[in-house]
């Protein structure tokens, strides 16, 4: 991580900057993501700021492509990983919904939330929709279904979660491990294989009772 430091003292680093944004955008909102409250935040002075980025609107950009990149990013990755099913690969996918790594639903919930506020974050939204829909609905596609259905597959399985972040469910893991063969038979018409499961339940961590 760079940092810098002059006479003044520590400046801290662009990441540092960036990261204290996110995490007040999740604590408030994206009005409380101002350069003041950050320097208080980072105990560091508001001139600091400035050594990193131009101006709020450039920290901003920074946190839309943050964004970006990890949720809409490791989507679509998912969507292409390799597979030997469909069952599996909407697995793959399912991974998402699990791995704060991979897919950070806060942080998506906190862009939406500003979107509703801000017509050029709704349009980065929106644009983030399709190229998630058409990666998840390029899976049924190479699994033989048509346009159509893939389409419809797509947005079904997309919407669902969607709804899950938008509605801040909350489900202990082993109910949410429960429900999901049922999720993947709904979506795909195919029920997963146990060792499918399996192999999905062990990168989670967990063992079914």
């Amino acid at each position: 991580m760079e940092q810098a430091m002059d006479d003044g003292g520590w400046r801290g680093s662009r990441e540092g900057w960036l990261e204290a944004a996110y995490e007040a955008l999740l604590e408030s909102g994206i009005d409380s993501v101002k350069i003041l409250p950050l320097a208080k935040r980072l105990k560091l002075s508001r001139t600091s700021f400035y050594w990193f980025f131009t101006d709020r609107e450039e920290l901003l950009a920074a946190l839309v492509a943050r964004w970006r990149e990890k949720n809409t990013g490791n989507l679509v990755k998912q969507c292409e990983a390799y597979a030997e099913s469909l069952a599996e690969a909407m697995l793959n996918v399912f991974d998402c919904w699990l791995d704060k790594n991979l897919f950070d639903s806060p942080f998506e919930f906190a862009v939406r939330s500003w979107a509703l506020q801000s017509p050029e974050i709704l349009a980065e939204v929106q644009a983030a929709d399709q190229t998630r829909m058409e990666a998840l609905s390029r899976i049924f596609l190479r699994f033989g279904f048509d346009e159509a259905s893939a389409d419809v597959r797509s947005r079904t399985t997309y919407l669902v979660q969607i709804g899950y972040i938008s509605m801040q469910s909350r489900e202990d893991l082993a109910l949410r491990m429960k429900r999901i063969p049922e999720y993947i038979a709904i979506f795909t018409g195919h029920a997963p294989h146990q060792r499918e499961l399996d192999r999905f339940f062990a990168r989670h961590g967990y063992r079914p009772e």
